[in-house]
């Protein structure tokens, strides 16, 4: 698996795809390669991640209090190398909108088999739970780039 471009995606682009985002461009250290989120439904679009994913991200030294959120689109299969989805309905909405196998095989689960659950209707606990599993699937991710 060769670096390139990656795009993290989620339903509202406000709890999961924020946190990815900054974990993942913590984590890469380098500028050469672009780091987005999106989610499928435009309910967010303009506004800034949820305080909760904006604080647990802080208390390990990421900010992400900058991004915006934005609904995903057909241009951002020509953008992204790799397109990583939280969850299964993301997952079939994002290859619904593709139209070649090439945009097929871009998109995949973060988590490869497993969902990574919206923590939005619950406490701080679950954003830390994401956290974590984010966390975990972008240092495999990264390792996977430099053997």
């Amino acid at each position: 698996m060769k670096p390139g471009n990656v795009l993290m995606v989620c339903l509202g682009n406000i709890c999961r795809s924020p946190l990815a985002h900054g974990i993942f461009e913590h984590l890469l250290n380098d500028e050469s390669v672009r780091v987005d989120s999106a989610g499928t439904a435009n309910y967010h679009s303009g506004a800034s991640p949820d305080i909760r994913s904006i604080a647990t991200a802080k208390a390990h030294q990421i900010d992400i209090s900058q991004q915006k959120a934005r609904q995903f689109t057909r241009n951002d299969f020509e953008a992204f190398d790799y397109i990583y989805v939280m969850d299964k309905d993301n997952l079939r909405n994002v290859l619904a909108m593709a139209k070649t196998e090439g945009e097929r095989n871009k998109v995949r689960l973060l988590l490869e088999t497993e969902e990574v659950e919206d923590p939005y209707y619950g406490g701080p606990e679950g954003f830390d739970i994401v956290y974590k599993k984010i966390y975990t699937a972008c240092k495999k991710i990264l390792a996977q780039w430099n053997p």
